[in-house]
């Protein structure tokens, strides 16, 4: 029924592809070569590069000769469902599009470790970054809302989906890893004014060396918690205003260039700050980053919290979900009620893709039942405890 659906849409749009009789030579074809044409959408060879890297990263080739072919066939597929929505005025609001993207974001910044590592590791910032994720997620939420639309009439019975299964070779049947959905509420322990002023006296300590003569860089390679910059000497580069965390941008353009700051708390942690230059509306600086430890009471402050909350989920005064939206210390999860997602947004997920900590938690554990709380060791390297 399915394939059916889209032989029809192919009648109805023009489709050209002019790229596998001239393939055989890669470097025949520039960059942007147009390799691909459904109605008035356009595959580019940099689509269908970037398409298949992601692709076969995800191993999920199914065994055909060619992956390039699989791959590209995805992506028709995609620009006919794109041109068949425009012809009948189906569109996505904004909002959507922007609610997935800042899903999106949470993803990649709990992965990666905080925005400003994304900046690091793809040199943009997260404006020009979310930009360019802009149109492709618009365009995937379309080609969603087109399959639902294309298959809201389609009913298959139990017996044709066994006849159909029963039609697929043993040995040619794809392997699935078990799925499940979990969600999750997060507390971060508050840590206590002794550990941050012991935080601030050892930066304190560092800042005097370096005034005393000893280099900045070496430093930084030696103590810094941050390691994209520690291992440049602490150097972060030129940042435009706005792009760094408030507390840190405002401490460092107070200072003259060569001069360094005092010890400044961020998300992040601690910092002593040097700036390098200033240029317009962007600046240079280095720093030397300290992150407070958790000390055992700060952890146990956090697990008699997370305790509480669970006796109330439990005595149904709120629910989980609810929970983990307002009191989750998780961005990412708490945007979704507590729930892990993929990056389609569905929050059933493979269990090869959690952490080993979560995945044996869930293995002893009934559906429907919350754990007790457990310490975890967050992206960034921190203690914090979930239920």
């Amino acid at each position: 029924m399915i394939q059916k659906s889209l032989l029809a849409l192919c009648s109805l749009m023009f489709i050209s592809l002019n790229v596998f009789a001239q393939y055989s030579n890669p470097k025949e074809i520039t960059a942007e070569k147009i390799i691909a044409k459904v109605d008035n959408f356009i595959i580019l060879k940099s689509d269908l590069e970037t398409a298949y890297l992601d692709f076969m990263s995800r191993q999920e080739f199914s065994g055909g000769p060619n992956p390039r072919c699989e791959v590209l066939e995805n992506l028709v597929i995609n620009k006919m469902m794109v041109a068949k929505a425009e012809m009948d005025s189906i569109v996505v609001a904004p909002e959507e599009v922007d609610q997935e993207l800042d899903g999106r974001m949470q993803y990649f910044i709990q992965q990666i470790g905080s925005e400003e590592k994304i900046q690091e590791y793809y040199n943009k910032s997260v404006d020009q970054f979310k930009a360019e994720m802009r149109e492709d997620i618009e365009e995937q939420l379309i080609v969603r809302r087109m399959q639902r639309e294309l298959t809201a009439d389609l009913k298959v019975t139990p017996s044709e989906v066994k006849r159909f299964f029963n039609t697929i070779p043993r040995d040619s049947l794809p392997y699935f890893s078990t799925e499940a959905s979990i969600s999750q509420i997060v507390k971060k322990p508050i840590i206590s004014r002794g550990q941050k002023d012991e935080i601030r006296k050892k930066l304190s300590s560092i800042r005097q060396r370096i005034l005393d003569g000893e280099d900045f860089g070496d430093l930084a390679k030696e103590f810094s918690a941050d390691p994209g910059s520690a291992k440049e000497g602490g150097n972060l580069g030129f940042w435009k205003r706005g792009e760094l965390a408030p507390q840190f941008e405002a401490t460092a353009l107070k200072l003259k260039p060569g001069e360094i700051s005092q010890p400044v708390e961020t998300e992040f942690g601690f910092h002593i700050i040097q700036l390098v230059e200033r240029r317009g509306n962007t600046y240079s600086s280095k720093h030397i980053l300290m992150q407070p430890a958790s000390s055992s009471a700060d952890i146990n402050l956090a697990k008699n919290y997370l305790d509480s909350l669970r006796t109330q989920i439990i005595g149904d005064s709120i629910s989980f979900e609810k929970a983990a939206s307002e009191y989750s210390d998780d961005k990412q999860t708490a945007t979704s009620g507590g729930y892990f997602t993929d990056d389609t947004g569905s929050n059933r997920v493979s269990v090869e893709e959690l952490d080993p900590s979560i995945f044996f938690a869930i293995d002893t554990m009934e559906v429907g039942t919350i754990s007790k709380p457990m310490v975890f060791k967050t992206p960034d390297g921190k203690e914090a405890v979930r239920i």
